[in-house]
C-alpha cells in the first residue's frame, strides 16, 4: 500500500512537470514570429578560434567588413518593401536606421592623434554596440588620448549573432584591441580601458588575467560604468530553455524576448545565449578573485573607479562591493554611487529600499577604497551634494554639487550611465538636427498589455543627468598621469 501511494506521488510529479514545461514552451511558441534578424546566419564573425590568423585590430576590421557585407546581404537586402516599418532599423531610410548618422557606430571606431598623451579602450555593453562609449570617446580624444571603441563579436549587426556566441570571443577581441592601442601610443604612455556593463566586465576579467599569467599589456587605469559583476543566477536555468530550440518547431525558444527592432544601436530582442555568457564570465571573474586574492587583497590591480546607480535592475550594485571591490587592495580605487532622488518620496513604492544598505556602506571603516556618494542635500530639494568616505576611516564629508535632479526623474537605470543629456538618441530632448528616433522620451498613452514592449520601455531613463560630474572625474584622472 505504501509502495503503490509512493508510486502515485512519483508519477504525479513526473506529470506535473511535464505539465509545466510543457505550457512554458507553449508560451514561449505562441509569441511573435522570428524575422529575418533573428535567423540570420552571419558566418563572418570574430571567434576566439581565430585568435592566430586574425592578430590585430586591422584584421579584425577587414573581418568585420565582410561581416556587414553580409548583414546586407541576408538582411537588409531581403527586407520586402511591403514591410518597410519607419521604426526598423533594419529598413533603410527609416528613423532608426543607425546608417542615418554620419558614421555608423555600430561598428568598432578608433580615434587616432598626433603625439598622443596615452590610449584609451572602450567596450560596450551586452546586446548595444559601440555607441554607447561615443561620449567618452570624445571627452578622451578631446584631451590628446588615442581611441579605439571595440565592437564586440555579436553585436551591432543582428540579433541572431548572439545565439551561438561565447564570453570567450568577447574576450580575445578584447585582447586584440588592447595590444593595438598599446601599440600606438608606446609602453611608457599610460593605458586606460572603459567598459560599460558587460564591458566593465570583460576590462576586470582582462585585467585579472594578466596578474593570474597572461601575457597582455597591463592597463594603468579601469573606468567603469554599470560593471556587471553580478547578476542573477537564473541564467543557469535559461539555457536549459535555450536546448529547446534545437527542436524543429521549437526555435523561438533561444529567445528570452522577440520583440521589434526599433533601437538603432541596441538589439531588443535577447537571445537566451547571452545572458547565460554574461553569467559564466561573473562565475570566471569570481574564480579569479578568489584565487588571487590571498588574504590581503588583490595587489598590482589598475587603479579603479567606477560609477554605478543604487538601484539597478541589470547587474547587482552589492556585488559589486562584495565581489571585487572588497578584495581590492588599497591602491587608490573608488566607487561612485548615484543615490536614489530622495525629493521624490519614492521609497514607499520601491521593491528594495537601497538606503539601509548605503547608509552601512557609510558607516562601514574597514572598506579598502574611497567610496562617493551622490545625493540630495536633503529630502527637501532637488540639489546634490557628494558624500565621501575615505579609505579605512569613518569619517564622511559633505561638499556641494552644482547639479539636480531633473524633474520627474526617480533614479538613474542601468544603461542611463554612459550618456549625456543631449544625446541625440537617448537624451533628454530631441535634436531637430539629427533627423533620426529619439528616444531618450518615449510620450505613449493609451491600453496597457496591447504593445509588443512592456512599460518598461516608457519609464527607463535612458540619459545620465549628472554625466558632466563623470566627465570631470575621468579628466581628473588623466590629468593624475
Amino acid at each position: 500500500m505504501i509502495k503503490q501511494g509512493l508510486l502515485f506521488i512519483l508519477y504525479g510529479a513526473i506529470f506535473s512537470m511535464v505539465m509545466v514545461v510543457m505550457l512554458f514552451v507553449n508560451h514561449l511558441e505562441n509569441r511573435p514570429d522570428l524575422r529575418l534578424w533573428h535567423t540570420a546566419k552571419l558566418d563572418e564573425e570574430f571567434r576566439a578560434s581565430q585568435k592566430a590568423d586574425i592578430q590585430n585590430l586591422t584584421d579584425y576590421q577587414k573581418l568585420e567588413d565582410r561581416l556587414y557585407k553580409q548583414l546586407q546581404e541576408q538582411v537588409y537586402d531581403k527586407v520586402k518593401p511591403s514591410e518597410f516599418r519607419w521604426i526598423n532599423r533594419y529598413n533603410k531610410g527609416s528613423l532608426s536606421d543607425p546608417q542615418t548618422f554620419k558614421r555608423n557606430w555600430n561598428r568598432t571606431f578608433e580615434m587616432p592623434v598626433d603625439n598622443p598623451r596615452g590610449g584609451v579602450l572602450l567596450i560596450h555593453g551586452l546586446t548595444d554596440s559601440p555607441y554607447s562609449m561615443r561620449s567618452l570617446a570624445q571627452t578622451f580624444q578631446a584631451m590628446n588620448l588615442w581611441v579605439v571603441g571595440l565592437r564586440l563579436p555579436g553585436h551591432g549587426t543582428a540579433p541572431s549573432g548572439l545565439l551561438n556566441i561565447t564570453w570567450q570571443d568577447f574576450a580575445a577581441a578584447v585582447e586584440i584591441a588592447a595590444r593595438h592601442v598599446k601599440t600606438q601610443v608606446g609602453k611608457d604612455t599610460p593605458f586606460y580601458i572603459g567598459g560599460f556593463s558587460t564591458g566593465a566586465a570583460l576590462a576586470v576579467e582582462y585585467s585579472l588575467s594578466i596578474l593570474d599569467g597572461e601575457d597582455n599589456p597591463m592597463p594603468d587605469c579601469l573606468i567603469l560604468l554599470s560593471p556587471a559583476i553580478g547578476v542573477s543566477s537564473l541564467a543557469v536555468l535559461a539555457v536549459w530553455q535555450a536546448r529547446f530550440s534545437m527542436l524543429p518547431g521549437f526555435e523561438k525558444s533561444a529567445w528570452d524576448s522577440i520583440l521589434p527592432e526599433f533601437d538603432p544601436f541596441k538589439y531588443k530582442s535577447f537571445a537566451v545565449n547571452a545572458g547565460d555568457q554574461i553569467y559564466r564570465l561573473t562565475v570566471e571573474i569570481s574564480d579569479l578573485v578568489n584565487r588571487l586574492d590571498k588574504g590581503k587583497g588583490i595587489e598590482g590591480f589598475p587603479k579603479v573607479i567606477a560609477f554605478q546607480s543604487v538601484v539597478d535592475a541589470t547587474v547587482s550594485t552589492p556585488v559589486l562591493v562584495s565581489g571585487l571591490f572588497n578584495h581590492l587592495a588599497d591602491e587608490g580605487h573608488e566607487l561612485v554611487l548615484f543615490d536614489i532622488n530622495r525629493y521624490a518620496e519614492v521609497e514607499s513604492v520601491l521593491i528594495d529600499n537601497p538606503e539601509a544598505a548605503t547608509r552601512a556602506l557609510l558607516a562601514n571603516r574597514t572598506l579598502p577604497f574611497t567610496l562617493t556618494l551622490l545625493t540630495n542635500e536633503s529630502t527637501e530639494t532637488r540639489s546634490l551634494l557628494i558624500k565621501q568616505k575615505q579609505t579605512n576611516s569613518d569619517v564622511v564629508t559633505e561638499t556641494p554639487l552644482e547639479l539636480e535632479w531633473p524633474g520627474g526623474v526617480f533614479s538613474l537605470s542601468h544603461s542611463s550611465i554612459p550618456f549625456p543629456p543631449d544625446d541625440s538618441v537617448y537624451g533628454a530632448e530631441a535634436d531637430p538636427k539629427h533627423p533620426g528616433i529619439h528616444l531618450g522620451r518615449i510620450n505613449v498613452l493609451g491600453e496597457t498589455g496591447v504593445l509588443l514592449f512592456s512599460a518598461d520601455e516608457v519609464i527607463k531613463l535612458r540619459y545620465n543627468p549628472f554625466h558632466s560630474y563623470m566627465v570631470q572625474r575621468v579628466r581628473e584622472i588623466v590629468a593624475q598621469k
